[in-house]
This record gives structure tokens, sequence and C-alpha cells, in this order.
């Protein structure tokens, strides 16, 4: 039995990191033989109960020492967790676990992870050195292994796939539609569904007053009716709560639906699966629209969405500090007359995508030969 401990942003109800561990999780299983899979978790109890691993709580230093102790390899797995914007201390938690795996001994791997922004001169020093010691590192997209190299680690090291939240299977669309009937969803005029996947903090930024403008304007000029979808829960509800506010005091609340309980992966999956065009500032949201085969529209917080656009042949739309209501209405309306093509094209690069995945799970699978 070969014992692989995980590493991540889990247990905490959002979408992208859960999606991330259930690609991992079944990857894993489905390519290695005789593991068991142990995960660190702000939500143990969840965690093992979703997705049938043991797991421990990640704020227990001895409960991660112990973990760490009885595995064989640790993976710190996918999302964007070498990074200091959204957090100074959250990378070197990460680093730390990686350390002390390999002072315990322990071989690490870094598991299609996105890279960066790393600003701290200091955490880009640790991150070179404690990453110049993993068994394997593999990112997923070029613009990770660029930062990797220019902080010192060497580029023969690094190898560059996918997001493996593209391994994910399409799902069927009941589910979805039964959700949406649940969240008070009506769309009995068959009228054009666009989802809205808004991450913005600042409620009183320009963004998040022209992206209102703009969702007001897909109503009343285009007939649509708009779907709010958190996938971080806690951090994007007050966003979508203010979208659903202005568009009910512009006389549209029957035209809009938020989206105000938890769901898994696969019923997020089939959510999105029921929208005809989804505009996503959430990455994971990009993902989910490009394996359902939804038509959508990025804009960018984070090079990692540019990164992923790219290597699904598109482009994002603008930033969240540039967009405007009117440019949007030109990329909607440009993204109907060719939603054919777009989906063809989409489907082609995330094939290709995926069979670059597996390399992580070749690799795996070498270093366990390596240890017997």
């Amino acid at each position: 039995m070969y014992r692989i401990l995980i590493s991540g942003y889990y247990g905490f109800n959002n979408i992208g990191d859960e999606s991330i561990l259930m690609a991992v999780v079944s990857s894993l299983r489905e390519k290695l033989d005789d593991i068991e899979i142990t995960v660190l978790s702000q939500n143990p109890e969840s965690t093992a109960a979703k997705y049938g691993v043991k797991s421990e709580n990640r704020k227990s230093v001895i409960a991660v020492l112990r973990a760490l102790k009885n595995c064989d390899l640790l993976i710190s797995g996918g999302g964007s967790l070498l990074q200091d914007v959204t957090s100074r201390k959250s990378i070197l938690y990460y680093l730390f676990i990686m350390r002390a795996a390999k002072f315990m001994g322990k071989k690490f791997f870094i598991y299609s992870q996105g890279i960066g922004p790393i600003v701290s001169k200091f955490n880009s020093r640790m991150t070179a050195q404690v990453l110049k010691k993993a068994s394997g590192i593999v990112v997923r997209d070029m613009s990770s292994k660029e930062l990797l190299v220019k902080i010192g680690v060497p580029e023969s090291s690094v190898v560059v796939t996918a997001d493996p939240v593209l391994r994910i299977k399409k799902t069927g669309l009941e589910a979805g539609a039964r959700i949406l009937e649940e969240e008070g969803f009506n769309n009995s005029d068959g009228a054009p569904v666009c989802g809205f996947a808004v991450k913005e903090r600042n409620l009183d930024s320009g963004f998040m007053h022209e992206i209102c403008a703009a969702a007001d304007r897909l109503i009343k000029e285009r007939n649509c009716r708009i779907v709010l979808i958190p996938f971080h829960f806690s951090e994007d509800m007050p966003a979508i709560e203010m979208m659903e506010r202005y568009l009910a005091e512009r006389g549209a609340a029957d035209r809009v639906c938020a989206v105000k309980h938890k769901y898994l992966t696969e019923e997020m999956l089939s959510l999105i699966g029921n929208m005809d065009t989804l505009v996503g500032v959430r990455l994971h949201a990009l993902i989910h629209a490009a394996i359902m085969d939804v038509p959508m529209i990025g804009i960018s917080y984070d090079p990692k969405i540019n990164s992923f656009l790219h290597s699904v042949g598109m482009k994002a739309m603008c930033s969240i500090y540039d967009f405007k209501s009117e440019f949007f209405m030109e990329e909607y309306d440009k993204t109907q007359r060719e939603r054919e093509n777009l989906k063809a094209m989409v489907r082609a690069n995330v094939d290709v995508l995926i069979k670059k995945i597996d390399t992580n799970e070749e690799m795996i699978k070498a270093i366990i030969e390596q240890g017997k």
C-alpha cells in the first residue's frame, strides 16, 4: 500500500478547489494501483465523506505532522497555492508542509499547480529553495513555468500541462435544471440564459457598476435571463446580492436568479451546462463552461485567466480594471454569432490538454517505482 497525502485549499466551500480535489483523487485512483489517500482539509469530516478518503485537519500542526509521518509521498495539489497576492501567509503554510515532508525524509510532488504572482522577494527565494528539492514539478500553464525559472528553479525540472479540473467528464443537464427550478428560476418564454460568475470584493468598484449595467443591458436589449452563480460561496455572495438588488431596482427582478445555496462539483457542472453563455471572472467557472461546451466570455483579474483562455484558443475580453458595458455588448453579440465555432475550437483544445495532464500520474508512478 502506497500512502499519498494531498495538501491544498480544501474544505473551504470553494467549488474550484473542490473540483481540483475531485479530479486529482479520481485520476490517482484510476491510474495508480494499491494507494491510500489522505487529504489535509479545513473540514476533514466533510472531505472524507465527499471523496472517500482519509482526512486530517489542516490547521492542526500535530495532525499535519502526523499525516506527513504516515505518508510515502506528499502531493501539493492543484490551484494557486504558491502566491502571495491574496495572502502573504498562505504561501509560507504550503512551503512549510513541503519542507517538513523533506525533513522527515518524504518525497513531495507539485501537481499541475498555477504559480504566482509572488510579490515578496523573501517568498520568491523560499519558493525556489523548496521546489528545487521536489521529486517532480508540474504546472498548469507556461506563465507558471516562466515565473519558477525566473526565481531560480531549473527550467528542465518544470513540466507544463493544464488544470486537472479539465479531466472531469461532461455531465447531464437534469440536476442543473432541477437546481435552477429550486432556486426560483423560471424561463417559460425560452429566453437566452446568461450565467455570471463574478469575483470582486470591492462592491463600490468601477467593475461592479459596469458588470451590473451589462447584465441590465442584456435583459433589456437582448431579452436575456440572468443567473448569478457563486464559485467561492462566502466570498462571491456579496457581489451576487449587489447585482440582484441592482437589477431588481431597475424592474428586472423577474429576469434574474441568484443561486444562494452550496452545490457539489457535478451539480455545478450541470447548472453551468444549462446556460447559453457564461460570463466568468472565476477561473473554474470558465473551465466548467469549457467542459460543458458552453460559450464563454472571460474577464481577467489574474494572469491565470489569460493563460487558461489562451490554452483553449481564446482571449480574455478585458480585465476587471477596464471592463465597460458597451464593449461587453459587442463581445456578447460576437460570441452568439460564432458560438458553434467557439465550442468546436474549445473542445478540440481541451481534448489535447486532457492528454497532457496524464503526465502527473506518469511521473508519480515513476516515483513509486523508484521507491520499491
